[in-house]
């Protein structure tokens, strides 16, 4: 086992080095630049659809909202609290910076994804859509690239168990014990039968939690940070400051950090950063090829304010608070140094909202990655595969609550980036479809028709 973990960490050495960090990056401004900057300029735009996406305008198992709300089930998760302060701890303040960019660029990037991943949609033989980057690999691109569909398909369907369950459980029970004394087991028991009370019911149950619950948790979490900062209004600018100098600068070694070097933030800040919003990785798009969606673009605009959303708002508020509340140098890292910054700023209860935000942002992390996974499985064996993966998928919970998962989790962080490098591929190929698309849809729109282009 030595020797595996040890394979698998020089592999996630070089797949999540600097080679993927430029790809990540060099993708993004590539698709923003295309696009004219528009998913920066269109923002409001976005957000006035997903307003009006509360309700179905098309072919599809689910609202637009409610496939936004599936799509951030998964992605706001543990990776806006233990993600942003491992960055942070790993490469200073200037780490929260490497962030925001990677969000810039990552909203045209999640919005190529779901253009694509309308555009290039199927119907199983229930009837259901299904999509994602295995279908507008196949769909999109000549047979010569073909080989991309499966191997992305694989690493989604294996990496799921690992990042998108087992850790989320293993998370879930460590911080439930920490604070309120539970065993684990018990935790994963619950957890299992919450979960298998929403997913054996399919993508529209999912969303349904998903478009009620996933609101709900981040403005809770939101309104919680919110406060935090109004106590340590007095520390935001230099905050900021820290974050934009420590970005170019190394941070020098103080209290309990150790210092970093600017690859650190840089690294540290791009690879949470895609950990956390997923833009890149080609998980999303799964979840919006279900959309009952008027056209590949209306959709598009939709998803790329779950980009934003995740990392500029929530994972924003998160590293504000451990640099405005001076505990990053304290040496906690992970879930327990955003516990201890919400906790200096309101003793007695800081540390337990905590606990609950992460409890339930790990759970509906659980859910929408039990979807991406699915269809993963389901585009080798079919629909038959369905129920026995959901079960298993099940089993996995409490298995994940009790276990030592040091090496799944560096397994899952490996796969995550192997997931990027297929999907990153067809978006640049697909990339002048993307363009095209929006062009005739603003076009359309400032022309006086109808908003929607066809799929």
């Amino acid at each position: 086992m030595e020797t595996l973990s040890a394979l698998v960490g020089e592999i996630n050495s070089i797949v999540w080095g600097p080679v993927m960090l430029v790809l990540i990056l060099g993708v993004g401004f590539f698709l923003q630049a295309g696009l004219k900057f528009m998913p920066l300029a269109k923002l409001g735009y976005g957000f006035s659809l997903l307003w009006k996406g509360r309700t179905s305008s098309g072919d599809g198992q689910i609202s637009p909202f409610n496939a936004l709300m599936t799509s951030l089930s998964a992605t706001i998760g543990t990776g806006n609290i233990a993600g942003v302060a491992t960055a942070v701890f790993l490469g200073g303040p200037g780490a929260l910076f490497w962030m925001w960019m990677t969000a810039l660029v990552g909203m045209a990037t999640k919005y190529a994804e779901a253009v694509c991943a309308v555009k290039y949609r199927e119907q199983d033989e229930l009837g259901n859509f299904v999509g994602g980057p295995m279908y507008y690999i196949k769909n999109g691109l000549s047979k010569k690239w073909y080989w991309l569909a499966p191997a992305f398909a694989l690493f989604g369907a294996i990496a799921g168990f690992g990042i998108g369950n087992t850790v989320q459980a293993n998370s879930v029970a460590g911080v439930v014990e920490s604070n309120f004394g539970v065993p684990p087991l018990y935790t994963g028991i619950i957890m299992m039968l919450l979960t298998a009370g929403v997913i054996l019911g399919g993508i529209e149950r999912i969303g349904n939690v998903a478009g009620k619950l996933v609101p709900f948790m981040a403005v809770a979490y939101i309104l919680g940070g919110l406060i935090v900062l109004l106590i340590n209004v007095a520390e935001i600018p230099s905050a900021i400051s820290l974050i934009v100098t420590q970005a170019f600068t190394p941070t020098a070694a103080q209290g309990g950090f150790a210092g970093a070097a600017v690859w650190a933030a840089i690294r540290f800040g791009v690879a949470r950063g895609v950990f956390s919003n997923e833009a890149g990785l080609g998980s999303a798009p799964i979840a919006h090829a279900a959309a009952a969606t008027a056209g590949p673009v209306n959709q598009g605009l939709v998803a790329m304010l779950g980009t934003f959303i995740d990392t500029i708002i929530v994972c924003s508020i998160t590293g504000l608070a451990i640099i405005t509340s001076g505990v990053w140098t304290s040496g906690e890292t992970g879930a327990a140094l955003t516990s201890a910054a919400f906790e200096s700023a309101l003793p007695g209860i800081g540390g337990y909202m905590v606990a609950i935000v992460l409890a339930i942002f790990a759970f509906t992390t659980i859910l929408g990655w039990s979807f991406y996974s699915e269809k993963c499985v389901s585009f080798f064996f079919g629909v038959k595969s369905l129920m026995p993966f959901r079960l298993l998928w099940c089993v996995a919970v409490p298995l994940g609550a009790t276990a030592d998962l040091g090496f799944i989790w560096l397994l899952a962080d490996t796969l995550n980036a192997m997931m990027a490098i297929p999907n990153l591929i067809a978006l640049a190929l697909l990339s002048p479809v993307v363009f095209k698309l929006t062009k005739e849809f603003f076009a359309n729109k400032e022309g006086g028709g109808s908003e929607a282009v066809a799929d």
